[in-house]
């Protein structure tokens, strides 16, 4: 939040201050309270050094004509010059430097003497500066910079952040921002103070105190756009790791990284209490670790081959290993009684909620409905829970397999079991050569595409996510023996990689791991995040095994098939494309309602750093115009795509190849004219490749 805009209210008499908040001189609230008011010669004035508004007066010629015309409406507040002695010492005008500066001009325009009277308040020097700041406080509103330093010097002078706080009633995380401020770069203040420098820029620059890389990131930009607050917090923090959301720290947690001598870089300008940065990664990565071994050593007394940990789940790396399928045991008797009463519980509790909903003539009680719904789920969770305990492993899968220990996205502990490493996998050398062959012919030229065939099946995989959450939402009507034929493959993980035994001559294929090696960054896509969500409410809804598969499905409602289907049938959707051409999967664009801006942004991890830059000018062109595009002529490629990334970020630009709604040519697949087409087009996509780095 803007440090403007901090200055709340707080009530004196609520603020109680401690006794060693005062410094030795017994400074009171009611500054020079016992002090009358004195008539002083103007010549035995002069400007203290201990006023704290240091920016140079204006409005003097005004001033000083309003007190010709009016006489001087208000005293000034003094005290003793150091050093000075005799009946009648010098004094120094600490509150009231303007009206000093228009009677000191009046007196040089003999419009009235030296000698003329004026009346003064004299303080003692102690209190000069709080006299000095309290006076500037209630009228004119000093500059951020001046107030920054003047709060500072109170400190100096032994004053506590509590005690002025309480003094100008505001909250005392004011006082500690506007002392973070008056940490900044001297060199910068007066930038500040001389409205060179927003406050947003100087908040922002206060994220680090080292003054001279706060000079080197001012100073030395290279462009204007460098200076943007955004852009000096990242050149500050683009090392560490934002505290926000983080699984790393929700797992270790912060008191856990401070303890072992980790520092946290924190923002006093935010009012977001998770704000700030973890200034040491490493650190945060190895207990992280550390904590996962733990876990995992657990997970191995189970009996495991193997069991391997790992900080974020890596898809990709997931989808090179087999999967076993565990089998659930039989109850025991016991167990059977005590399944039963947590079953009873749930069906009471489901029961309860659902009256809550159906009693129409009830006032909502919000405090009632959620202690109603806490109970449902975790009644509901306590039948799962317990499930689950049932699941066992057979010795020759613990002998084979092994497990992942790793964290989810809200820093949680995931446990995954059943994984056959490629060494312990019995699968056919043909099977090997299917799953990792890959066919092509010789490249020919021909005209350049706009994008390569890489970059064409990364934007195509992100069309593809997109598509399948649309296409998703929208169920249909779906056979149980057709789920039963598709689910086993689309749920490979659940069921393991050899079942068996489909009633149909039919083959569907997931597509879910091949996504993401298509698009490194795909997994932390809002499409992906909603698939994911998907995927783990199925799977925790299916049964363990796929012999128990066919009977639940016919168990089932409606409403649970046709989306389990509709699931099912996204799943193995597959829009990624080496071409920038047409693709079937634009007939579904305006039956879906597809809003591509939804789920894809231009930005340079996803599209600019893999295009030339030229394609980047002509983007910023069609996107904002041509005389932005202009402005990225003369810089290097980095610094070209990190200007169109933030001139593109409000824009909703999307490729053409995302929205291409253009049908495709039929095509024979056997034609050599077919051949030459696909040849001529890979060469131009490699010479497209190459563009991309220049």
């Amino acid at each position: 939040m803007d440090d403007r805009n901090d200055a709340i209210d707080v009530q004196k008499n609520d603020v109680e201050l401690d006794d060693a908040a005062t410094s030795p001189t017994g400074l009171e609230n009611t500054f020079g309270g016992d002090s009358a008011i004195e008539q002083v010669a103007l010549s035995r004035l002069n400007p203290s050094p201990r006023n704290v508004r240091r920016k140079a007066a204006t409005g003097i010629d005004g001033l000083a004509d309003s007190i010709a015309a009016k006489g001087l409406l208000q005293n000034l507040v003094a005290h003793p010059m150091t050093g000075a002695r005799g009946k009648k010492p010098k004094l120094c005008v600490c509150a009231g430097q303007r009206r000093l500066a228009a009677l000191q001009l009046l007196a040089e325009r003999s419009v009235i003497s030296a000698d003329e009277l004026i009346p003064v308040k004299v303080v003692t020097e102690a209190e000069a500066v709080a006299a000095s700041l309290i006076e500037n406080h209630a009228r004119e509103p000093m500059h951020g910079a001046d107030q920054a330093m003047a709060f500072r010097m109170l400190i100096e002078e032994g004053r506590s952040v509590d005690y002025i706080a309480a003094l100008f009633s505001v909250p005392v995380l004011t006082v500690q921002r506007r002392l973070k401020i008056a940490n900044v770069s001297p060199k910068l203040l007066d930038v500040f103070r001389d409205d060179g420098m927003s406050i947003e820029q100087v908040i922002a620059l206060s994220l680090t105190d080292d003054h001279d890389f706060q000079e080197k990131l001012w100073f030395n930009a290279a462009q204007p756009w460098l200076r943007d607050p955004h852009q000096l917090r990242a050149a500050i923090t683009k090392e560490e790791i934002e505290i926000r959301n983080n699984p790393l720290v929700a797992f270790v947690t912060l008191e856990a990284y401070e303890a072992a001598g980790g520092f946290v870089r924190r923002d006093l300008f935010s009012d977001d209490d998770n704000s700030g940065h973890i200034v040491d990664p490493a650190l945060l990565q190895q207990l992280a670790t550390d904590r996962l071994i733990e876990v995992a050593q657990t997970i191995s007394d189970e009996g495991w081959k193997w069991v391997e940990t790992r900080v974020k789940r890596d898809y990709g790396e997931l989808s090179e290993y087999g999967r076993q399928s565990s089998h659930t045991r039989d109850m025991t008797k016991k167990e059977e009684r005590e399944f039963a009463k947590l079953q009873k519980a749930r069906d009471t509790a489901t029961d309860a909620l659902n009256a809550y909903y159906d009693d129409e003539s009830a006032e909502e009680d919000e405090e009632k409905r959620d202690a109603l719904e806490e109970a449902a789920n975790a009644a509901s969770d306590a039948c799962d829970a317990f499930v689950e305990s049932m699941e066992a492993w057979l010795p020759e899968q613990l002998e084979t397999g092994g497990a992942f220990v790793f964290l989810n996205y809200a820093g949680e502990v995931v446990i995954e079991r059943g994984f056959i490493k490629r060494d312990d996998m019995q699968r056919s050398g043909s099977e090997q050569s299917a799953a990792d062959g890959t066919s092509g012919v010789e490249p020919k030229k021909k005209a350049k595409p706009v994008h390569s065939e890489k970059l064409c099946r990364r934007l195509t995989a992100h069309r593809t996510a997109a598509v399948q959450v649309e296409l998703a939402a929208q169920p249909g009507v779906a056979l149980a023996v057709l789920m039963h034929h598709m689910i086993p493959t689309i749920f490979a993980e659940h069921y393991g990689h050899m079942y068996s035994g489909r009633t149909l001559e039919a083959k569907f294929t997931c597509v879910h791991d091949g996504l993401l090696r298509e698009a490194d960054d795909l997994a932390d896509s809002r499409a992906w995040k909603e698939i994911e969500a998907e995927r783990a409410k199925w799977t925790a809804m299916l049964p363990k095994n796929s012999a128990e598969l066919l009977p639940w499905l016919l168990q089932q409602s409606d409403h649970v098939t046709s989306n389990l289907f509709a699931f099912c049938v996204a799943a193995t959707l597959d829009s990624v494309s080496g071409t920038d051409g047409g693709h079937p999967v634009s007939q579904l664009f305006d039956v879906l309602n597809l809003d591509m801006s939804k789920y894809w942004t231009a930005t340079r991890e996803s599209y600019l750093d893999h295009v030339s830059k030229g394609r980047i000018a002509e983007v910023v062109t069609a996107a904002v115009s041509a005389e932005a595009a202009a402005s990225l002529a003369s810089n290097k490629k980095d610094e070209a795509a990190s200007m169109a990334e933030r001139l593109l970020s409000d824009t909703g630009w999307i490729p053409d190849m995302l929205t291409n709604h253009s049908s495709v040519k039929e095509s024979n697949f056997a034609s050599p004219e077919l051949d030459d087409q696909e040849s001529d087009e890979e060469g131009s996509r490699e010479d497209a490749d190459a563009d991309a780095d220049q």
